[in-house]
């Protein structure tokens, strides 16, 4: 999301909500909006209470191309950049703000919501690069989990498949077709209102954690 577009949606959302911009591959740009949240939410009175690790990208590439030479490894870097270390690093600054908070009744503090896909267990071809990232993205909730116990922090990762996203947009119309058919049902892509009430209940549910919930309409993809 660009500064102008999460400035203009906060505009919409009204004062309950701000805008931090931030560059997940740089750890001074994470920890200045770390920072930002955690005064805005003493100035209000309201404890930071969790965060959400969704930021990613694609680069598609196979690892031999058509002519026989191996793919680029600064794009693969760039892919586990942003996805992988981008979220530890993001989850790791936010925590250490969330673990110094009151904590509720049953001792729960927050939440952590990391952000997979179903290429984590189904990746197709050209997604070598996407794929890792996003199955340690999976791999590492139950660790998390286990960590942050202590500091009555959950951690869950919802591994969404084909959602309306900018990101998806740009798929031609037979990859879209070919991935709208490996759904059970419904067949379509996910909807991102679906997507946020998926994020609501693990914000609400303090039984979900150390557990990775696909989100993806029974789709169980072979080859595409």
């Amino acid at each position: 999301m660009t500064s102008d577009a999460g400035e203009s949606l906060a505009a919409e959302l009204g004062t309950s909500t701000r805008f931090f911009g931030c560059n997940v591959s740089d750890s001074s740009s994470i920890a200045a909006a770390v920072q930002g949240v955690a005064h805005w939410a003493q100035q209000t009175a309201r404890p930071l209470g969790g965060v959400v690790s969704a930021a990613g990208i694609s680069l598609p590439a196979t690892i031999l191309d058509k002519y026989g030479s191996a793919f680029n490894m600064d794009d693969f870097d760039l892919v586990l950049g942003v996805n992988l270390r981008g979220t530890v690093d993001l989850v790791r600054q936010s925590v250490e703000k969330i673990a110094k908070v009151d904590a509720d009744a049953d001792g729960e503090r927050g939440v952590v919501i990391m952000v997979a896909s179903s290429a984590a267990f189904d990746g197709q071809k050209g997604q070598l690069s996407y794929s890792a990232s996003k199955g340690a993205v999976a791999s590492m909730t139950l660790p998390m989990a286990r960590d942050l116990a202590r500091y009555g922090i959950r951690c869950i990762t919802i591994a969404p498949s084909f959602f309306e996203s900018k990101m998806t947009s740009m798929m031609s119309a037979k990859v879209r077709t070919s991935l709208e058919a490996t759904f059970e049902f419904p067949k379509r892509a996910g909807r991102p209102g679906e997507f946020a009430q998926m994020v609501r209940q693990s914000i609400e549910n303090s039984m979900l954690n150390g557990t990775v919930i696909r989100l993806d309409g029974g789709s169980r993809p072979s080859k595409i």
